[in-house]
């Protein structure tokens, strides 16, 4: 990882739209994680329902991975961080 050699100034708008950003990842991360434990609990509770419950907890992590990637590439490209 490569950090800027001077210093890096953002707009108020910029400062916004991170934060903005911020917000949707908590958010959506939220919504996940709470699908994932919908799941287990119903898994708990019904183990009849664990096949079909299984699917709807599987897919949650890769969606967690893509909104964190997704906002540490746009934190990073307004900080003037590149990675090799």
């Amino acid at each position: 990882m490569s950090l800027p050699t001077e210093p890096v100034t953002l707009s108020v708008e910029q400062i916004g739209e991170l934060n903005q950003k911020l917000a949707d990842m908590r958010h959506d991360i939220n919504n996940y994680v709470s699908l994932i434990l919908a799941s287990a609990e119903l898994m708990r509770r019904r183990p009849e329902s664990a096949e079909r419950m299984m699917v709807n907890l599987l897919e949650q992590p890769p969606k967690i991975v893509t909104v964190v990637k997704n906002f540490s590439g746009d934190l990073e490209a307004a900080l003037r961080i590149t990675r090799p």
